[in-house]
């Protein structure tokens, strides 16, 4: 089976996340997509981010009517801070009989030079970057790379727990059930 692996914080998730993964599923690029849920991505800081646990709970509300995508907490398991390819070898072990692609933003794509073993990744899996406003995609990295044509949408996670800070309404933003576990837990409100 093909399986996009959409790689983030999701701190919290949202729309344009749920809107990328429908879009490379509507493609037919993959069969399904798994929401790895990071628990430390170590070129982001941690103290803005919510507790792992309730990120993957969080993620597994905003999906749980979509069997085409699943959240996955395989990194909260493995060595910290997360290594994108560490977390591949090991899926790759487990499920040998997956192929797996690595979703991207072209903004993520940027780093990638910086990230451990990234020629690993570029050699071994598909890359599946979606493009970003001001971020041009150097194709000549890997022949394994597919620049998507996928929906933007403005929305960022950092702007949502600004507005929660302030008191302001999030509806639109993400799914109603993400919203009401927010409110009800009173997440991002500090």
């Amino acid at each position: 089976m093909k399986i996009g692996l959409f790689f983030g914080s999701f701190n919290p998730i949202h729309h344009a996340h749920l809107i990328i993964a429908n879009h490379i599923l509507n493609e037919g690029l993959v069969e399904k997509v798994w929401l790895v849920v990071s628990p430390h991505n170590p070129l982001k800081e941690t103290a803005a981010l919510l507790n792992e646990n309730q990120r993957l709970h969080l993620t597994r509300l905003a999906i749980e009517t979509d069997t085409r995508m699943q959240a996955i907490d395989i990194e909260f398991t493995l060595p910290r801070p997360s290594y994108t390819a560490v977390t591949l070898a090991h899926l790759t072990e487990k499920y040998p009989k997956h192929e797996f692609a690595v979703i991207l933003g072209g903004d993520s794509f940027q780093n990638i030079k910086r990230w451990k073993n990234y020629n690993y990744i570029l050699e071994n899996f598909n890359i599946l970057i979606y493009k970003r406003p001001g971020f041009e995609i150097d194709t000549r990295l890997s022949d394994r790379i597919k620049i998507l044509d996928a929906p933007l949408l403005e929305i960022s996670a950092t702007a949502i727990r600004q507005l929660i800070r302030a008191r302001k309404s999030i509806r639109y933003l993400l799914p109603e059930a993400v919203i009401e576990e927010i409110e009800k837990s009173g997440y991002f409100r500090k």
